[in-house]
């Protein structure tokens, strides 16, 4: 069954074309990326998808001859809200749900849909399936996804933790079991998937119990761009002091703190290892900050979890930072683990990081997303 995967951002769109057999067989036939959507040149989502349907016929570079091999479309959504436990088939009514919860995604929601629009304006009839980020996690206890404000505002504006990452973090945690020798189903394990966006996941016996982002992805560890955990009272203040809108203090969490506010170097952990080998004090601070927050909610998922039997390690940072795991991993002999700092130092590929003896196995396995997509994709339509 040959699946599109389509993630469509805000100005962006990726895309992958694959031929399933199976979750594990499987052929990667194209992917690619379309950017500066909303520009001259692509000037919507539409446009983008046509230019990605033109590139796989394309008599030269194409890799299928027509659109009528493409037996379905998965789509990456954000958002599913309290209505998705689980990826769906589109139908008006998904459709209608989607848009519900453009409110809670307004960046990115609004973008999954026209992109499902467009799928069904240039290849009408074709089955689609949405993949959202949120579902996962609603398997999480309310005494877990409820914020302690007035519970008016869950009644109203359904303010509560939803989380995000969950393809990844099922992903990884399904293919870090398989890797390792355990049963998903009799384990408890905790996911760590550090990027520009990062996130850790409490997974007992197979089901999220809980995430570290919350109503939006600003809240959790340190990230990129985003502040992560912050008191509330912090933010009235600088927002008193420095007189700032409602616009000036979401940018001003989301895109300006993080690794970039405390480093002043970049958002990118690659720039600031570098970095901080030269002796920069700031970027030093930041990779500490870093590891420090992770290590946290590591120590704090393990006493929610009554233990736990696998770390697992992915994502940008997670794959290929092995500095920043050997970090996290210090003096976590008390829980059990006996880490394997030489075995550590690798990038970008699946390893077993902790001591063959070590009660916690620790692993570093790379994620991806566009092959759960494709995979639920294919299990749905079939």
């Amino acid at each position: 069954m040959i699946i599109l995967v389509l993630n469509c951002g805000s100005s962006s769109l990726k895309y992958q074309l694959l031929d399933m057999q199976s979750a594990t067989d499987y052929t990667l036939m194209k992917k690619g990326l379309v950017e500066r959507i909303g520009e001259a040149e692509v000037p919507d989502h539409a446009a983008g998808i046509k230019l990605v349907l033109d590139a796989l016929i394309n008599p030269e570079e194409g890799v299928i001859d027509s659109l009528d091999r493409i037996d379905a479309v998965g789509h990456r959504v954000a958002h599913g809200g309290e209505f998705f436990d689980r990826s769906v088939v589109v139908t008006p009514d998904v459709m209608d749900k989607i848009s519900r919860c453009c409110e809670l995604a307004p960046l990115h929601n609004p973008a999954n849909l026209m992109g499902i629009q467009a799928v069904d304006k240039l290849m009408p009839g074709k089955p689609q399936v949405a993949v959202f980020d949120t579902s996962f996690h609603q398997t999480m206890p309310d005494y877990a996804y409820m914020y302690a404000i007035p519970y008016r505002f869950y009644e109203k504006y359904r303010m509560r933790r939803y989380g995000f990452h969950g393809t990844s973090h099922k992903f990884v945690a399904e293919k870090a079991c398989k890797f390792v020798g355990l049963d998903i189903k009799k384990s408890r394990i905790i996911t760590c998937h550090l990027g520009n966006g990062s996130s850790i996941t409490a997974i007992r016996n197979g089901e999220s119990v809980d995430t570290s982002m919350g109503f939006t992805p600003v809240e959790g560890v340190v990230m990129g761009t985003r502040c992560g955990n912050l008191d509330v009272g912090a933010v009235t203040y600088i927002q008193e002091k420095e007189n700032l809108d409602f616009a000036q203090v979401n940018a001003l969490l989301n895109k300006k703190s993080g690794l970039l506010g405390i480093s002043g170097v970049s958002a990118d952990n690659r720039d600031i290892e570098a970095a901080a080998k030269t002796g920069n004090e700031r970027a030093i601070l930041a990779r500490k900050m870093l590891a420090y927050s992770i290590k946290k909610y590591v120590g704090a998922y393990a006493a929610v979890l009554g233990g736990v039997d696998l770390i697992v390690f992915t994502g940008g940072i997670g794959e290929n930072a092995w500095p920043v795991r050997e970090q996290v991993c210090e003096g976590l002999e008390f829980l059990g683990v006996d880490f394997d700092p030489q075995v550590n130092q690798v990038r970008g590929k699946d390893v077993l990081i902790s001591r063959p003896g070590s009660k916690v196995k620790v692993v570093a396995v790379t994620t991806n997303e566009e092959l759960v997509i494709a995979t639920d994709t294919m299990n749905l339509v079939k």
